[in-house]
């Protein structure tokens, strides 16, 4: 099953493994892939999708030193030559549109003022082009300001497909800005975004549409990470989970997305499972950060009816030629977690495939 053909949106799939999202750094202060980048993703393109790494839409939203952006023509370029090399050796690419919300620091997104939905400040430092500093307190941003964030993302959406992608996975998952909204510890409004699961979900559910109408829903994937409780977004209470996870589905359900995919340590529990049920398409898993990704997890998932679809990272680091490599039981080389993030090709378009 694994192995077996599927259909995610428009696009045929070849096999049912997913490389995840993976930030990566390597696309200097101007945030444009170069050769690296495109070399990088050309050799994973065996992968049934792929996953981009987190690019910002606006440089506000700028979350890491070196990370790409869907925002300058020479971005957009960069793009266009990874899409187009992905394309010639077969496979199919999705921007993931990452807005850091205060995931971020003024040192690192060029002085741009931090937002978040709340005025609370990360307990943390983040790295930063002038080093390691303390995450500020960001502006919340006012009802009258959402608007245009909601532009951010479409206009980000829009240049992704315009450079090639086969479509966007909008980032609600793992403490950025969509996540903020979602979350009781980073969103304590008390306007209609702020409050009840409801509310609390409204502003992802308002970004989601507006992509939707402007790019097709076949061509939009979401991300989410219930309780995953990172980088300040914590989600405690299982009601409130349950509650604005499952409001949030119930709502993207009629736009009939191309996918939703759920980061999450208990792929096969209640949770996870309603939201599939719930959201009735192509659902994609994530067992999280704990432990790798195996592949005989993988496949467990996909053969017991848990996800349509399995997304991996580490192994999709180290091993651009996984799938043959699980899928003829090969031996598969081991990531080198000390050059996941940084400079050059050791650690990124350096790992061999596999010789015979």
């Amino acid at each position: 099953m694994l192995f077996s053909p599927m259909t995610l949106g428009e696009l045929e799939l070849p096999n049912r493994l997913v490389m995840a999202p993976l930030t990566r750094v390597r696309s200097g202060k101007e945030g444009i892939p170069g050769p690296l980048v495109v070399e990088h993703y050309r050799q994973r393109a065996s992968l049934g999708l792929i996953v981009s790494e987190g690019t910002y839409p606006s440089r506000a939203g700028q979350g890491f030193p070196g990370q790409p952006g869907l925002v300058t023509d020479e971005q957009l370029e960069g793009w266009a030559n990874v899409t187009s090399a992905v394309h010639a050796e077969g496979g199919r690419i999705f921007a993931q549109v990452m807005h850091a919300g205060r995931v971020t620091h003024e040192a690192t997104n060029g002085g741009h003022q931090v937002v978040a939905p709340s005025s609370i400040a990360i307990d943390g430092e983040t790295r930063t082009y002038d080093g390691k500093k303390a995450y500020p307190v960001p502006h919340a941003l006012t009802a009258a300001e959402l608007p245009g964030i909601v532009e951010e993302f479409v206009t980000a959406s829009r240049k992704a497909i315009a450079a090639g992608f086969d479509g966007v996975e909008l980032h609600s998952a793992n403490g950025y800005l969509l996540h903020e909204f979602l979350a009781p510890s980073a969103n304590q409004r008390d306007d209609v975004y702020g409050g009840s699961p409801e509310n609390r979900a409204r502003f992802v559910i308002e970004v989601t549409r507006a992509v939707v109408d402007a790019v097709g829903a076949d061509r939009v994937g979401i991300r989410i990470s219930p309780e995953h409780n990172v980088q300040g977004a914590v989600e405690l209470d299982a009601a409130d989970i349950k509650a604005t996870y499952g409001h949030l589905v119930d709502a993207l359900a009629p736009l009939k997305l191309a996918y939703l995919s759920v980061l999450h340590q208990d792929p096969t529990g209640e949770l996870v499972q309603d939201l599939r049920t719930r959201f009735g398409g192509t659902f994609l898993l994530n067992t999280g950060f704990g432990v790798i990704t195996t592949r005989e997890e993988a496949t467990a998932l996909v053969a017991d009816g848990h996800a349509d679809a399995v997304v991996v990272g580490r192994p999709a680091i180290a091993n651009p030629d996984l799938v043959r490599r699980w899928q003829e039981g090969l031996p598969v080389n081991e990531p080198d977690q000390s050059t996941f993030y940084g400079e050059g090709a050791k650690g990124y378009t350096d790992y061999p495939a596999y010789q015979n």
